[in-house]
């Protein structure tokens, strides 16, 4: 009794353990039938980065942009609200890529930099860097050198009640000239508010024939002097006498030199 027992346990144990063995054979056939998954498009997109300066930058900064991506993608772009253009040139390794960006002339700040383009399979690449703006104290613009005052006079002649424009080119909130040639002594020239004053001078009735000079004020310093030649109405026009050499000199007929007219033939 006691070795039929053993014997249909040895056989209870044989039993499962072909019936163990066949079914994990069942299971390897099954795992073996099923499609394997396809690639994930997200593995192209995270070996791709694009790297700039970490530390903050100047506009009109030329900094340096470093692409990776899987060798053979294409359309690769690199763009920033705080970049300009980015031209990218493949390097030697094929996976590699670099290029040159001038910082815009922003406010201070962070600004994204994007890079988007095509893995070899068609799948979309995306990467993103942060970029740090810092202008720092602007140095003060140096102040314009205002360019030098300038007179113009329409005429350098003229008569008693003669007209006479005046035209004077300066930064200046104001300009006149001053002359005893013109009537009052003192003209005020309107200004147009782009730096150029005008006024009409007339030349005084009572002036003398003579040369007179037009002094040109701009913000109350004078800074240039001009020439101006009146002739009075009136003014007769005598030579100066010239005397007679000692050849030129005739002692007149029938007189002796005693100033006499000579006498009647």
């Amino acid at each position: 009794m006691r070795k039929a027992r053993t014997v249909r346990t040895l056989s209870s144990i044989a039993l499962a353990s072909a019936l163990a063995v066949g079914g994990g054979a069942a299971t390897t056939a099954f795992a073996a039938g099923t499609p394997s998954p396809s690639p994930s498009t997200s593995t192209p997109a995270a070996g791709a980065s694009v790297t700039v300066p970490s530390s903050p930058v100047k506009p009109g900064d030329a900094i340096s942009v470093t692409v990776t991506a899987p060798a053979g993608s294409k359309n690769l772009t690199v763009s920033s609200a705080a970049l300009g253009a980015v031209r990218l040139t493949p390097g030697g390794n094929g996976t590699t890529w670099t290029g040159t960006a001038t910082v815009a002339d922003v406010k201070d700040g962070g600004y994204g930099v994007a890079l988007t383009g095509s893995a070899p399979d068609g799948a979309k690449l995306q990467a993103t860097a942060q970029l740090t703006v810092k202008a720092g104290s602007p140095k003060p613009k140096p102040k314009p050198t205002p360019a030098p005052a300038t007179l113009q006079l329409s005429t350098d002649f003229g008569r008693p009640g003669d007209k006479v424009v005046i035209s004077v080119k300066s930064s200046e909130k104001e300009a006149y000239v001053k002359s005893a040639a013109f009537a009052g002594g003192r003209v005020d020239l309107k200004g147009d508010g782009k730096g150029t004053f005008t006024g009409t001078a007339t030349v005084a009735k009572d002036v003398k024939t003579g040369y007179y000079g037009v002094e040109a004020f701009a913000g109350g310093k004078r800074f240039d002097t001009v020439k101006f030649s009146v002739e009075a109405e009136g003014t007769p026009d005598v030579k100066p006498l010239k005397p007679l050499t000692p050849g030129e000199y005739k002692t007149p007929k029938g007189s002796v030199n005693t100033g006499q007219a000579p006498a009647d033939a």
